[in-house]
């Protein structure tokens, strides 16, 4: 899926096809068309903020950052957004990547829901960031043009996008709720899962083998 879509062109790399490729496998028309909203409004965003992240770079950032949500990386118990950078890692290292390419990606991923540090970060980071804001909670809806946002939704339609991705957090997360530890995944859980308890910082605090 190659073209220009809202004036973003859209990389043509044998890995960006690959990428596309299997995460619409992979995953699920949600997730696809939610991740190349990403990259189309983190494009946007850094275009206007005078940012210039690598496009390709960008891209896999983009398509792999909810992969961990439905393609556990192993068996350990992690965060999904770790899942999804192990993943996009491996993807990229495999195909002759750079490490420090692969660790950029890594770090978009890993630290697209954590609030106010990727904007301080890279360019392939903050701009993932961006893209992820806007399509989840409108951070800057108001900076893309009509006719770019009305096109960025007919190629890659929202649907029911509100309840089908608070339905994928869940499924994605309910089993691994300790995970949810410390990060804006526990409101999720806290909202839709009866009798889910918040890990509280204080009481890991207070309940620590410390005498006092």
């Amino acid at each position: 899926m190659t073209g220009t879509i809202a004036g973003v062109e859209m990389p043509a790399t044998p890995a960006v096809a690959q990428a596309t490729e299997f995460i619409r496998e992979t995953t699920n028309p949600l997730i696809f068309h939610h991740s190349r909203r990403v990259f189309l409004f983190g494009s946007l965003h850094a275009r206007r903020l005078g940012l210039e992240p690598d496009p390709e770079l960008l891209y896999i950032s983009a398509m792999f950052h909810d992969a961990g949500l439905l393609v556990p990386f192993s068996k350990t118990r992690q965060r999904f957004e770790l899942d999804g950078a192990d993943h996009a890692r491996a993807f990229l290292l495999e195909r002759g990547f750079s490490p420090s390419a692969a660790e950029a990606v890594w770090l978009a991923i890993a630290l697209h829901t954590t609030p106010g540090v990727p904007g301080r970060m890279g360019p392939e980071i903050a701009a993932t960031n961006y893209g992820v804001l806007t399509d989840a909670i409108g951070w800057g809806l108001d900076e893309v043009e009509g006719d770019r946002l009305e096109e960025i939704v007919a190629a890659h339609p929202r649907g029911d996008f509100k309840k089908e991705f608070l339905e994928a957090f869940v499924e994605g997360l309910k089993d691994r709720p300790d995970t949810t530890y410390g990060t804006i995944n526990a409101d999720v859980l806290e909202h839709f899962v009866p009798g889910f308890q918040r890990p509280s910082m204080v009481d890991r605090v207070r309940n620590a083998p410390w005498p006092r």
